[in-house]
Order: C-alpha cells, then sequence, then structure tokens
C-alpha cells in the first residue's frame, strides 16, 4: 500500500476495517436474474473487489416488499430464495479483498402500477411521479406497519446472505415521501412538523437496527437538500440526519437534490458539460456538521478529485462508481503507479441511458462491464505473432489496435485524416460534449505503449495494405453522411454543421430520422449560433434513442433558444425558391395532409452508409471474402472460415464500416473479434 496516498488509506465503520477509501456505491446495472444475484450479477461486482475497491454496494435499490416492483431490474429482497446468491457473492466479494453492502429499498412511486403484481403502488400522499408516471395510493396505517416489517426482513436477508451491511435508500423512494413537505401532504401524525414527517422513517430505521447484529452497518444514503421551493432543507435534513444517527445509522451518503422527474434526475446525477464533483463542497459541510462517516459519489470521475476530497476532509469514502464501471481497476492501476492507463468516464451516461434503451447497464467505451461472464477486462498475449494492418482511426479501429497489440501482434493503422477519431471527433464538435475525446485519447495513448504503428494523413489504397503483407485485415472506414431523400437535393447534412463546414444563419430546418445523438448536436450548436431552429421528425417523439440522462441539457438549449417543434413528419422534398432560400414539403406520418416551410437551410440527418470501398478492393484477395463465423464470434473462437484458397488474409470490416450504429458497437464489434486473434 502507498505510505502517503490518501485514497489508499484504510477505514473503519465499526468493526469494518476497508482496505481503501474507494467505493463503487449502490447502483441498479439490471443485471438481475428472475430478480436474483446469479452469475452476471457477481461476477460484475467480483471484478471490482478484483480491481481493488475497497466497498462495492449492490442493489442500486433492491426492493423489500411485492408492491414495491421492479422498475429498472430490482433485486427483489423480500424472497428468501435471494439469501444464498448474496452468500455467493459475498464469499467471492471478500475473498478478493473487498467489503460488500447492500441498498434496500421500498421505490414508493417511484415504479409502475402495471408491472409486478399489479399492486397499487404507494406514497406518502397521492401525488404521481413524473418520471414513472405512476399514480401512487397515500399509504394507509397497515400499509406503514407492513413495509416496516418487510425492511426489517430485508435487512435480516442481507445480514444471513453475510453481507457487510445495508443501505437505507431515502431520496425519490418511499421514505423520503414522508420526509420531504414537497410529496407529505398528510394530515395524521405521519404529516405536518418535521418530527411527524421522519416519525415513519426513524420506525424503519429502528427496527432494521433491531434485526441484524450490533457489528452490522446501517447506513444511508439521503437527499440532505431538496433544491427546490417548499422542499427539505439543509436544516431539516439535518435535523432529521441526527435523528436517524440516534436510532442507529452507521454511514451517511449524501445526495444533493431530487430525482422525480428527467430534468431533476440529470442536475443530481450529472452528465459530461457540467462542472466536476459538483456537490463535494456541500457534503463537506454535512460532514463538518455531524459526527458520523460521510460518503458521497456524484461526477467524481477522476483520481485526482477523489483524492482531494479525502485529503481535505470533505468526504471519508468516496464514491466513484461511473468511474469504475468505466474501469473496474481503476483502484489497482492506482496503487500501481498506472493512473496514466485508467480508462476514463467520459460521463456520456450511457451506463444509466443503456438500462431503458436495451435493457441494461452498458459503458459507453468498455464492453466488457456487464459482459464478465464472456469477456476479459484483461487481455492476455497470443502464442503466434501477426501482422494486422487496420485501416480507419474511429473508435472501432483505435480499439481493434489496442485489443490486437495486446495480444502481441504488429500492428499497422493507416487513417486518413491528420488526427484520429473518426466521428467521436466530429460529435465532440459540440462544445457540452467534448469529454468524448477521451474514448480516443485513452485508446491512443495505450496503442502507443503497446507499439502500434500509426500512419496519419494517409488515405489508403488496397495495395498499401497489401504491400504490408498482413495476416489479417480490418477495415474500420466508417461511414458517410446518408442524404437520402425522395426529392430534391438542396439540403446539408449533420456533419456540415458540427465540423464547421456549414455555419447556417437565419432560418433553419433540421430534419432528424435517426432519432439519435447528431440530429440534437446539430441543433443545439445551431441554436447556440444564433439560427432560428425548427427541428422536425417523422417519430412521435424527440429523438427516442437518446436517453433521459442526455436529453435534458438538449431541451434545456430547445427551450433558451425557442427551438420550434414539428413531431410525426416527414420530409417529402425540398426545392430551391427564386431567392436563393429553400422550400421543404413535410407531409404528416398519420393524415394525408402537407405543409410547407421556406427556409434558409435545411440540414438532414438518416445515419450514415458503409464507407466500404476499400472492402469491396480488398475482397477477393481474402481468404475469408469477408465472412464472419456468427458461432466463432459469440463463443470467442478464432475466425477460421476460407472461401478462398488463393487469398493472402483474413478481411473483416467493423462499426459503421458495417452499417450505422452507435459508438459501443463499434468497440464491441473490435473487441470480440480480435480477443481470439
Amino acid at each position: 500500500m502507498h505510505p502517503t496516498d490518501p485514497l489508499l488509506q484504510p477505514f473503519t465503520i465499526k468493526q469494518l476495517t476497508l482496505r481503501n477509501r474507494v467505493v463503487s456505491t449502490s447502483h441498479e446495472p439490471a443485471f438481475a436474474e428472475d430478480g436474483l444475484p446469479k452469475d452476471r450479477y457477481r461476477l460484475y461486482h467480483l471484478e471490482k473487489a478484483r480491481g481493488g475497491v475497497g466497498l462495492t454496494m449492490i442493489g442500486g435499490s433492491a426492493v423489500v416488499a411485492p408492491d414495491s416492483p421492479p422498475a429498472f431490474g430490482n433485486l427483489l429482497l423480500y424472497r428468501d430464495e435471494v439469501v444464498p446468491w448474496l452468500r455467493r457473492l459475498g464469499d467471492d466479494v471478500h475473498a478478493a479483498g473487498a467489503a460488500v453492502m447492500c441498498q434496500i429499498t421500498h421505490l414508493g412511486r417511484r415504479t409502475s402500477n402495471y408491472a409486478g403484481d399489479w399492486l397499487p403502488v404507494l406514497s406518502a400522499s397521492p401525488l404521481r411521479e413524473p418520471a414513472h408516471r405512476a399514480f401512487p395510493k397515500a399509504a394507509e396505517q397497515w400499509d406503514l406497519d407492513r413495509i416496516v416489517r418487510d425492511y426489517a426482513d430485508a435487512a435480516a436477508r442481507c445480514e444471513a446472505g453475510g453481507l457487510d451491511g445495508v443501505e437505507i435508500q431515502a431520496y425519490g423512494h418511499f421514505l423520503d415521501s414522508f420526509l420531504s413537505p414537497t410529496t407529505n401532504r398528510r394530515t395524521d401524525s405521519c404529516g405536518g412538523s418535521l418530527a411527524n414527517r421522519m416519525s415513519f422513517p426513524r420506525r424503519v430505521i429502528r427496527a432494521v437496527r433491531a434485526a441484524v447484529g450490533p457489528g452490522f452497518i446501517v447506513g444511508i444514503r439521503m437527499m440532505m437538500d431538496e433544491t427546490r421551493p417548499g422542499g427539505l432543507t439543509v436544516d431539516d435534513a439535518l435535523a432529521a440526519a441526527r435523528c436517524f444517527l440516534d436510532d442507529g445509522i452507521d454511514l451517511i451518503s449524501t445526495i444533493r437534490g431530487s430525482i422525480e422527474s428527467d430534468a431533476a434526475l440529470a442536475r443530481t446525477i450529472p452528465s459530461m458539460g457540467t462542472p466536476s464533483a459538483p456537490f463535494l463542497e456541500f457534503s463537506g459541510e454535512i460532514r463538518r456538521s455531524l459526527q458520523v462517516p460521510v460518503m458521497h459519489a456524484a461526477r467524481i470521475a477522476d483520481v485526482a478529485t477523489a483524492r482531494h476530497a479525502v485529503r481535505d476532509g470533505l468526504l471519508d469514502l468516496v464514491g466513484m462508481t461511473r468511474a469504475q464501471i468505466a474501469d473496474p481497476h481503476l483502484v489497482a492501476k492506482v496503487a500501481a503507479g498506472a493512473e496514466d492507463r485508467i480508462r476514463p468516464c467520459v460521463g456520456a451516461s450511457y451506463c444509466l441511458d443503456a438500462i431503458y434503451d436495451s435493457g441494461d447497464t452498458k459503458c459507453i467505451h468498455n464492453p466488457a462491464t456487464g459482459r464478465e461472464q464472456q469477456l476479459p477486462h484483461t487481455i492476455t498475449r497470443a502464442s503466434e505473432r501477426k501482422k494486422a494492418v487496420i485501416v480507419g482511426g474511429g473508435p472501432a479501429g483505435l480499439e481493434a489496435a489496442r485489443v490486437l497489440g495486446e495480444r502481441g501482434h504488429d500492428v499497422v493503422l493507416f487513417e486518413a485524416n491528420d488526427v484520429p477519431g473518426g466521428q467521436v471527433r466530429i460529435a465532440a464538435a459540440n462544445p457540452r460534449r467534448r469529454d468524448l475525446l477521451g474514448i480516443v485519447d485513452w485508446r491512443v495513448d495505450e496503442c502507443k505503449l503497446l507499439g502500434v504503428d500509426f500512419r496519419f494523413g494517409v488515405l489508403a489504397e488496397a495495395a498499401e495494405v497489401r504491400d504490408e503483407h498482413p495476416d489479417v485485415v480490418l477495415v474500420a472506414t466508417g461511414g458517410t453522411p446518408n442524404p437520402t431523400l425522395p426529392e430534391g437535393t438542396e439540403v446539408a447534412d449533420t456533419w456540415d454543421v458540427l465540423t464547421g463546414a456549414l455555419r447556417p444563419e437565419g432560418r433553419v430546418l433540421v430534419y432528424d430520422d435517426n432519432g439519435a445523438y447528431p440530429g440534437m448536436d446539430a441543433v443545439e450548436v445551431l441554436a447556440r449560433r444564433g439560427a432560428s431552429v425548427e427541428y422536425v421528425t417523422p417519430e412521435r417523439m424527440l429523438a427516442p434513442d437518446v436517453g433521459s440522462m442526455n436529453s435534458p441539457a438538449y431541451l434545456e438549449v430547445f427551450a433558451e433558444h425557442a427551438v420550434r417543434v414539428t413531431l410525426a413528419h416527414r420530409l417529402r422534398s425540398v426545392r430551391r425558391t427564386p431567392d436563393g432560400r429553400r422550400t421543404a414539403t413535410l407531409r404528416s406520418e398519420y393524415a394525408a395532409v402537407e405543409t410547407e416551410r421556406t427556409v434558409d437551410h435545411v440540414v438532414v440527418e438518416n445515419g450514415t452508409l458503409p464507407n466500404d470501398e476499400l472492402y469491396q478492393a480488398l475482397l477477393a484477395d481474402s481468404t475469408n471474402l469477408g465472412e464472419v463465423d456468427h458461432r466463432a464470434l459469440l463463443a470467442l473462437a478464432p475466425q477460421g472460415v476460407t472461401r478462398n484458397q488463393a487469398g493472402h488474409y483474413q478481411l473483416f470490416r467493423i462499426g459503421d464500416a458495417v452499417t450505422s450504429r452507435n459508438i459501443h458497437a463499434a468497440v464491441f464489434d473490435a473487441l470480440r473479434l480480435c480477443l481470439p486473434m
């Protein structure tokens, strides 16, 4: 252990000594199976334990009762079957040197009436939550009595499962619906004064404390300032917290803000384009006010900030949760003096949005996270050295170069531009999203350490590739904007806007038939430059592929710059007017109605088409004629297809050179194809 690094110093809570100050705080990756933390869930946390974390916390809101149905893959702590799975997870994590706790909750109104067993959801008062849209029932006394028992029983199951403690969730769920005056309109003994509003949470805490042994840790992750008019104030939160400490709380994890809507959640869990660690000083004030260990996690993505938080007495334990989703070996790299090799969290919040988009957590640029059953986080060297040529320096090409470099192969990468990055660099041209460049920079740095031969500014032709005498060629040339329109050609594309090739003024119509980030980025850049923008989409909602963590930043721009929105209309044609402007014809998706807009520019986002000319030129001399054995790919087995005995190399294409997709797909393509090479 480093003798002076604050992050690597041990910390003791009651009888538990953590090996360092870094925590993966409670979050729900939606890796449960049947509501239980089976192998996928276990291996996800075990990887962090092997990577050096002091404390990993499971069950980002593990639910204690059937009328708290899972909203995002939650663990079901009201089932006795959970105990052996907790035991196996806890034993493995302990054997790897880390401690493990579980967050427990009743979701209250933050779920759906139409999920699970279709029991009515509850809250202190019958106030609807905007995000999950449920109209809750006001909890009756018999509800409160049974839920107290449910919390106690859930905590006892966690102790029986060999965990080190539980954390009670009290922000945006059932308990704080009583504590907060914005959600508690009751007139009985649980409403009105602060003492009344905290009475039910105190019952729960005391019941949990009584249900477990004296050495078992009971923490609380608590909203310490609601940051809205009429909400829970800091003074009231501190007064409640002092009572909770008297009731048996051993550890407080601070939250500032609320989570009842997308906008509120994005402020409480900030994404890219926001200041680093915005609530760190606030949490330091809470720590100074309370005689209890304090933990906090909110956009603490880099080691320097985490180290400052502990060294300067702002926190006892520092949550680096998204940072360890990006790199579960973060702590081990700090201990080894290799901070510069930590895969960075770029703040894309894909880890959260992917739960709703595709069913579970995914890091935007670490495909092994959540796939520990199939993919390793540490790459071993191959037994036979090969020559690999990669064409294209976007995320797919750079990941392929990194993986093949780690495997010990001789790697040459051609990139037509003077700098790497591909479409990531275009997306990062939106100043708010410039942190995406961390995806590129980390891979370039790793490739340099691994001896990859970069050749920038080279538009590689087939002859240049063949001259390298490769064993394998990977075409990662990406795509180019798809200009497809039924009629008319008087349009630009979003790349023109983001690269600055087009800086339109006046009225601009942005037509988005992709529903992802490029169209929204173009609107943001145009609006901030002063254009009057109308956003048109055939979808019935704005950008369905942009999740709830990222959409608020765009919608803020829409509101501030009065962006006009037209939903459910398709762009039929664009024609030039006599005065040099453009007239766009829009047709309703649902009725035979057409309208026209006359604007100064039309910008179209239709995704990309593969830039595959080089791939086509290389096919004839390849052994596999470009074919991928999907069964081998999914099994992480070597590609063995031979269609052309006279061929000289294997040939594959990856990323958007195959078809228009996102960053995660591009990196995933490269990782699983190259790992067995």
